[in-house]
C-alpha cells in the first residue's frame, strides 16, 4: 500500500513540475524577445483626436495637461487608462474582436496579435462580458464632443445604453476634468495605429 502512495505522491510531483514548466516557464522563455512598445514610443506623436481635444476644451485641457505634446499625450493616455480599469469599463467593452459569433461584421477585422504589443496592453482588457460595444478600434467612430456627452450621460447619445452617468468627472457647469479629458483621449487613441 505504500509503494502506490509513493507512486501517486511522485507522479503528482512530476505532474506538477512539468504544468509548472509548460505554463510558467515556455511562455517566458518563448515571448522573451517579443519587442513591447513603450508608453513613451507611443505617444511620440499625439493622435489627432488629442489635438481636437486640446482645441475642444481649450481651457481644459490647458489647465490639467498643458500644451499638446508628447509628454502631455502619454500622462493622458496613462491616466485614462488606468481609470478604465479602475471604473470597470473593460467588463462591458472588451478591446478584443473575437472570431466567432459574427463580431467581425458587428466591430471589424479580427484582432491581431501585433495590436497588443505594446505596455498600454499589459495586462490585457480583453473582458468577458459584451455588454457594450468592442472599443479595440474606436479611434474616430465618434467626435470629442460624442464622447464626453457619452461619458456625461449615455443616454443622450445612445438612447437603449445601460452604462451609468460619469458624472463626477465633471464639475458645477458640466464642463470636464481632467479624468474625462484622459479618459475620451484613452478611448480615441484605441485603434489609431489603423490610420496610421
Amino acid at each position: 500500500m505504500e509503494r502506490f502512495g509513493a507512486s501517486f505522491l511522485i507522479a503528482g510531483v512530476l505532474t506538477f513540475l512539468l504544468g509548472f514548466f509548460l505554463q510558467g516557464v515556455m511562455p517566458i522563455l518563448t515571448l522573451r524577445d517579443v519587442p513591447i512598445e513603450t508608453l513613451e514610443e507611443i505617444a511620440k506623436t499625439p493622435t489627432a483626436d488629442f489635438v481636437q481635444l486640446s482645441v475642444d476644451y481649450s481651457a481644459e485641457f490647458e489647465r490639467d495637461f498643458g500644451e499638446v505634446s508628447p509628454q502631455s499625450f502619454a500622462e493622458a493616455l496613462d491616466l485614462g487608462r488606468d481609470l478604465y480599469i479602475a471604473e470597470a469599463c473593460w467588463h462591458c467593452h472588451s478591446q478584443f474582436v473575437r472570431p466567432i459569433s459574427n463580431e467581425d461584421i458587428r466591430f471589424g477585422a479580427v484582432s491581431t496579435a501585433e495590436e497588443y504589443q505594446n505596455e498600454m496592453f499589459l495586462p490585457h482588457l480583453f473582458g468577458t462580458r459584451r455588454i457594450g460595444p468592442d472599443l479595440i478600434r474606436e479611434a474616430g467612430k465618434h467626435s470629442n464632443d460624442w464622447q464626453m456627452a457619452h461619458l456625461y450621460d449615455p443616454r443622450s447619445v445612445a438612447p437603449y445604453s445601460i452604462m451609468p452617468a460619469y458624472v463626477w468627472y465633471f464639475d458645477d457647469y458640466q464642463r470636464p476634468l481632467r479624468e474625462a479629458l484622459a479618459l475620451v483621449a484613452y478611448v480615441q487613441w484605441l485603434g489609431s495605429w489603423e490610420t496610421k
